[in-house]
């Protein structure tokens, strides 16, 4: 039996690298993820070196540079590369620390919400029926609310901040996790390579963590690439609605909702933050869309 798992262990350590190689052939195909790709990393290295490209503390005010537009309009200055918000506040500093804040509030709720949304859904899988019934009737009801209006009761509850607004977007995405973990549990544990494992002797949470969850793991990781991007919509509009982080954080929704008087007269105090987020949220969707067409089998092309 030892010799038999080492054998196997060994055989999986060889085709790892094909795998990773037939993995990148399939993704690479799909120019848009490529693309998302490269922006999405483009995205993290300015959110990790925000402080090093910033040419101004974010917080800092110009009090005689109120709504300077941008350098190559009338009136700008290459002081100030996209102009100043209301407050004299350079826009190009706001903007690279506000990707650092959408990064972090992407890992947090991905990382909350997968972890726990694995963990039920496991639960939900391997436990008998009516412990499943009551965990997926209360994940339905959850999904029964629109998400962002679920997100925005718990905020009103719990408190407008952003910490706060990061748990309510995990909570509200943890059931997409839930089901799909289970699915994916009930689709491998009446297979034979679980049922050798059981007859074995391993215990339960052998079955779940060690077993059956590595097997689980392609759509969980598509499914964390899209929520990474909902994460950051979710709290961009939070914040927008004056739910999320406060000001004078430069996060990109609460700095939208502090220039929106400013539409009319200041077009880029409302339009830069904007594209950000249009970028990133693109960028992250079509990786994701990638990641599909690379992990999922039934997507592959002959």
């Amino acid at each position: 039996m030892d010799q038999a798992l080492s054998e196997e262990v060994i055989e999986q350590v060889e085709e790892r690298p094909g795998r990773l190689k037939e993995f990148w052939y399939y993704f690479r195909e799909n120019r848009g993820a490529v693309m998302g790709l490269w922006v999405f990393g483009i995205f993290v290295l300015i959110a990790a070196g925000a402080d090093i490209l910033a040419p101004y503390d974010p917080t800092q005010q110009f009090r005689t540079s109120t709504l300077v537009p941008p350098f190559w309009q009338e009136g700008g200055s290459t002081d100030f590369l996209l102009g100043t918000d209301p407050l004299g506040r350079d826009m190009l500093s706001r903007l690279l620390h506000g990707a650092r804040y959408s990064f972090f509030v992407g890992i947090v709720v991905v990382t909350v919400a997968a972890f726990g949304g694995i963990l039920i859904g496991l639960i939900a899988g391997f436990a008998p029926k009516w412990v499943d019934t009551i965990i997926m009737r209360v994940m339905d009801i959850i999904l029964a609310f629109p998400s962002l209006l679920l997100a925005l009761v718990l905020v009103a509850i719990l408190g407008p901040s952003l910490t706060n607004a990061m748990i309510a977007i995990a909570i509200v995405l943890q059931p997409h996790y839930v089901r799909l973990t289970r699915a994916s549990v009930l689709g491998e544990r009446g297979k034979d390579y679980v049922t050798s494992a059981r007859v074995a002797g391993a215990g339960y949470f052998r079955l779940m963590f060690v077993t059956v969850l590595p097997n689980c793991l392609a759509p969980i990781i598509v499914q964390a690439a899209l929520s990474f991007s909902t994460a950051i919509l979710d709290a961009a509009a939070l914040g927008f609605l004056g739910m999320g982080a406060q000001p004078p954080t430069p996060e990109w929704g609460t700095m939208l909702a502090e220039a929106r008087e400013f539409i009319l007269r200041a077009w880029w105090v409302v339009t830069f933050p904007g594209l950000a987020i249009l970028v990133t949220v693109l960028a992250i969707n079509l990786m994701g869309d990638g990641l599909r067409d690379a992990l999922d089998p039934k997507l592959k092309r002959s």
